[in-house]
C-alpha cells in the first residue's frame, strides 16, 4: 500500500506535537512493508521557528532517531496533487491550509481517483475556534480520524455519523522505552510548552508550587515561555532548560524520578478524555507519572495504578514526596504504566487500527496486508 500523509511538518517538533505521533506511525507502516510519503508545506511555521532558534543542528536528533523517514516539501496545490499518483490512502492533518484541504477533496471526487481520503484532527480548535474548522471543505473525504471520542462527537453532530473514527495518539515504542541501563535519577522533569497562558494557573498550582513544597528539583523543557513565566519558574526554584527535541525526551525521562501531566484546559473542560501525547510517551519510558485532574472518560488507563492523580496542589505535593521516598510505589507505577502502553497504546497498535479503517472503507485487502 502507498500512503501519503499531508503534515504540517514531519521534520520539526517545535511546538508541534503531531510530529511525535506521525513519525512513529509512519515508521511502523514502513516496517510492515508499506510505502509512505510525508509531505509538508514550504514555510511551515514549526520548522521555520526551529531553524531560526537552532539552525540545521536542531534537526540532528530527529535525523539520528529516524534515518528511515523523510518528507517532501510542496509549494502549491499542483505539487501536492502530483504526489497523489499511485496512492491508496491519503491522510490530511488539520494544520494544513483550507485551500489545500479542499483541493485534495476535489482530486478525490474526480473520476478514476482510487485512493481513500481521510481528514486527521488532533487539536482542540473544533471547540475552541469552531469557525477555523468550518473553513475546511471536506466534501470528497471518506471520513475523519479524531484523536478522542469527545472530538469524534463534534464531527458526528456535524453529520459525519459512522464516518468518524477515534484514533488516539500513542507512543513510538521503538524510541520511547525504558533505558537499557538504569542510572542515577533525581528530581522531577516536565516537558511542555507554555503556550498562551491557557494553563498558567494549573502549571503553577500542580507543578511549580508542589515541587517546591516537596523539596524536589524541577527541570522544565519547552518553548514559548514569556518573561512572566520564566520569572515564575525562577521564583519556585525550577530550572528552564529550553527546547528539547522530542527524539531526546527519553534521555530526559531517564534522568529523573518522576514527571507530571498537566493537560490544557480545553482537554479538561471541552474535550474530556483526550490525554496529551506526553502521557503516552512518559509511561512508555518507564517513569512514574503524576497527573493534575483529568477525567479518563474513555478508560484508556487505570488512574491510581498506571499513574497517580492529584485533586489539588497539596495532594500533588504529597504524591511527589511519596514517589521520592517509596521505591516500591515507583516500581509499581512503572510496571503498570509500561504494561498499559505495550498492551494497547503503541504506534504499532495505531498503525493496525488505521489499516482496519481502510479495510472497512473497501481498500484493497491484499495491499493493506503489506
Amino acid at each position: 500500500m502507498k500512503l501519503v500523509y499531508f503534515a504540517h511538518s514531519l521534520a520539526s517538533c517545535w511546538n508541534h506535537g503531531n510530529a511525535h505521533f506521525l513519525r512513529g506511525v509512519l515508521r511502523e507502516l514502513k516496517h510492515a512493508g508499506h510505502e509512505v510519503l510525508a509531505l509538508e508545506p514550504a514555510g511551515a511555521w514549526s520548522l521555520e521557528n526551529l531553524l531560526r532558534d537552532h539552525g540545521e543542528a536542531g534537526l540532528d536528533a530527529y535525523r539520528a532517531a529516524y534515518p528511515d523517514l523523510g518528507s517532501r516539501v510542496f509549494r502549491d496545490s499542483a505539487e501536492a496533487e502530483a504526489a497523489l499518483d499511485g496512492a491508496d490512502a491519503v491522510l490530511v492533518h488539520e494544520w494544513n491550509e483550507p485551500g489545500l484541504v479542499a483541493a485534495l477533496g476535489r482530486a478525490r471526487r474526480r473520476g478514476g481517483a482510487r485512493f481513500k481520503l481521510l481528514f486527521h484532527d488532533t487539536h482542540h480548535r473544533a471547540v475552541s475556534d469552531p469557525e477555523a474548522i468550518r473553513r475546511f471543505d471536506l466534501e470528497g473525504y471518506d471520513g475523519v480520524l479524531a484523536f478522542g471520542e469527545a472530538l469524534a462527537q463534534v464531527y458526528r453532530r456535524r453529520g459525519w455519523g459512522s464516518r468518524v473514527w477515534v484514533w488516539h495518539e500513542a507512543a513510538d515504542t521503538r524510541l520511547f522505552r525504558p533505558p537499557e541501563r538504569e542510572g542515577q535519577r533525581a528530581g522531577l522533569v516536565w516537558i511542555g510548552n507554555w503556550g498562551d497562558d491557557e494553563r498558567g494557573a494549573e502549571l503553577e498550582g500542580f507543578l511549580l508550587r508542589p515541587a517546591r513544597q516537596a523539596g524536589l528539583p524541577l527541570d522544565v523543557h519547552g518553548v514559548r515561555y514569556p518573561g512572566h513565566a520564566l520569572r515564575a519558574l525562577e521564583a519556585h526554584g525550577a530550572r528552564h532548560c529550553g527546547w528539547l527535541p522530542n527524539a531526546r525526551a527519553p534521555e530526559a525521562f531517564a534522568r529523573h524520578l518522576a514527571t507530571v501531566h498537566v493537560p490544557r484546559r480545553f482537554y479538561v473542560d471541552l474535550l474530556p478524555g483526550i490525554p496529551t501525547i506526553r502521557l503516552f510517551e512518559a509511561l512508555a519510558c518507564g517513569i512514574p507519572l503524576l497527573s493534575a485532574p483529568w477525567r479518563d472518560a474513555e478508560g484508556l488507563f487505570r488512574p491510581g495504578e498506571d499513574y497517580l492523580v492529584a485533586r489539588d496542589g497539596a495532594e500533588m505535593a504529597r504524591h511527589m514526596a511519596a514517589v521520592r521516598d517509596d521505591a516500591g510505589l515507583r516500581q509499581a507505577l512503572v510496571a503498570n504504566g509500561l504494561a498499559a502502553i505495550r498492551a494497547r497504546h503503541s504506534c504499532a497498535h495505531r498503525a493496525e487500527e488505521l489499516l482496519g479503517v481502510l479495510r472497512g472503507l473497501g481498500a484493497d485487502k491484499e495491499k493493506i496486508a503489506g
